[in-house]
């Protein structure tokens, strides 16, 4: 996928497992290059196929129920952000609509290494500020990002 390099594929699981490092939450990052034509016809919205990318790579299966998945729509340039319950009732809607007008805008820019690093270091923050690192904190998800 050219837009996103091996070496800015690297850059961006640094920034999961740095930013894991600072809270209990668990981040994942998917991209996919454009919905099936099935998918398509059926309708299919981005923030839907965020929600089933986002029980497909069990996000919303970790101790503290603060996984948060990052998904980016390439073909539209549309990212969604799906939070668990746990950091999705302190946060609310607007807090990760916000993070995703920012990320949009970088890659409007053409500047998606810096639009998901941003995004992620946005939502660090957030994770910090209502699940803060404890000592008994291990990584339940893989850090990789996902090409879909």
């Amino acid at each position: 996928m050219r837009r996103f390099p091996a070496s800015s594929m690297r850059a961006i699981e640094k920034a999961i497992r740095d930013s894991e490092r600072l809270h209990d939450g668990e981040l994942r990052f998917a991209v996919e290059a454009g919905l099936e034509w099935q998918e398509l016809l059926k309708g299919v919205s981005p923030r839907a196929r965020a929600v089933e990318v986002f029980s497909r790579l069990h996000v919303w299966d970790t101790e503290h129920n603060s996984g948060v998945l990052i998904y980016l729509l390439l073909a539209d340039r549309k990212v969604e952000i799906v939070a668990d319950r746990g950091i999705h009732a302190r946060v609310g809607q607007s807090g990760w609509e916000s993070i995703c007008h920012n990320m949009e805008k970088r890659f409007r820019a053409g500047e998606f290494e810096t639009g998901v690093v941003e995004g992620i270091a946005a939502i660090t923050l957030l994770l910090q500020q209502h699940f803060p690192a404890t000592q008994e904190h291990h990584n339940e998800l893989p850090d990789t990002p996902i090409v879909l």
